[in-house]
């Protein structure tokens, strides 16, 4: 395989993420797309594919499709890798696996059963800082990792428009727990249980406390207390509160602290960035994890992350669900 070529399934604001990027991967071509909203499968024709589809299950068909990229919401993950398996496509998924433990094994079992590649979204793993901070680990620079702390806040489904005062349309699925799994701690938390696994190694310990500022069915915001196999304890604070954005993590060791952090940059050196490179700094670690998918399925070798990833993060997070902290 000189070229893979690739198909796109879902194009909601994640899945166009993917498509712009997909478009400029090396040793990669997207030739098809697959999403029921027929204006985003316009703007895909747009951008220069030919072939599209209103059913992905045609497109799993389709013989010129040898990996696909799954952006569809949580609950549609196991059925449609499911069938992505069978149908002996490589696979790239976005995060989280599945709704739960259970499906996300379902999904690794089709994988393996089929022997194809599956990797989970997972960008922060692809972050510069983030890597600095890991090979800084390796090479002894921190010592031992006592504490570490990591916050991920931001408004979730309900940013604003541009004008900063009228609220977007959410779909419905993101507030039905059966086809989410939860609130902010899988949407948000994910993210964080997974580059913290990716620093420290695996979670043996994990409570949460849980906060329901819009007082619905699932949290907005939740502050977990993780102890990992490397012997540190972690403080993780997620929430969907708040139209700033912030992603950070501290890790504070025996020779010295670090800090790293994934933040948008400014208006006008995002614009600078696009106009010179075609990507901004903030969305390079979802364009470089996509290369990476790319050189993996080239070289045939296991991604990062994988489907046992994806499963280990969503164990700590039904765990931390299991055990609440009441104050």
């Amino acid at each position: 395989m000189k070229n893979v070529k690739l198909g796109i399934v879902g194009l909601g604001a994640i899945g166009q993420l993917h498509l712009k990027h997909g478009l400029k991967l090396a040793n990669a071509e997207v030739v098809a797309v697959a999403d029921t909203a027929k204006p985003a499968l316009e703007r895909a024709k747009a951008f220069g594919v030919k072939t599209t589809y209103t059913n992905y299950a045609d497109m799993l068909k389709d013989p010129q499709v040898d990996a696909v990229l799954i952006s569809l919401p949580t609950h549609l993950h196991l059925k449609c890798a499911s069938q992505a398996a069978e149908a002996k496509k490589d696979i790239f998924l976005e995060k989280p696996i599945a709704v739960t433990v259970e499906e996300a094994k379902e999904v690794i079992s089709a994988a393996q059963r089929n022997s194809v590649k599956l990797m989970i979204g997972y960008p922060l793993r692809f972050n510069k800082n983030f890597i600095k901070v890991k090979q800084d680990m390796e090479n002894g620079l921190i010592g031992d990792v006592e504490n570490a702390h990591a916050t991920y806040i931001c408004s979730g489904p309900f940013f604003h428009r541009a004008d900063g005062h009228s609220p977007m349309p959410v779909p419905d699925w993101w507030f039905n727990t059966q086809l989410t799994g939860g609130g902010v701690l899988v949407d948000l938390g994910c993210h964080i249980i997974n580059l913290l696994r990716f620093l420290l190694g695996e979670v043996v310990d994990i409570k949460g406390q849980f906060g329901y500022r819009y007082r619905m069915d699932f949290e907005d915001s939740a502050m977990c207390l993780a102890r990992f196999e490397s012997g540190t304890l972690a403080a993780i604070n997620v929430g969907w509160y708040s139209q700033e954005y912030i992603l950070r993590i501290d890790l504070l060791g025996s020779v010295r602290n670090v800090s790293a952090e994934h933040m948008p940059p400014s208006t006008m050196s995002a614009a600078y960035q696009m106009l010179t490179k075609g990507i901004s700094s903030f969305n390079q670690p979802h364009f470089d994890e996509l290369q990476h998918f790319i050189d993996c399925l080239l070289k045939d070798e296991a991604p990062s992350s994988t489907g046992l990833d994806g499963l280990r993060d969503l164990e700590a997070i039904s765990k931390a669900y299991k055990n609440r902290i009441s104050l």
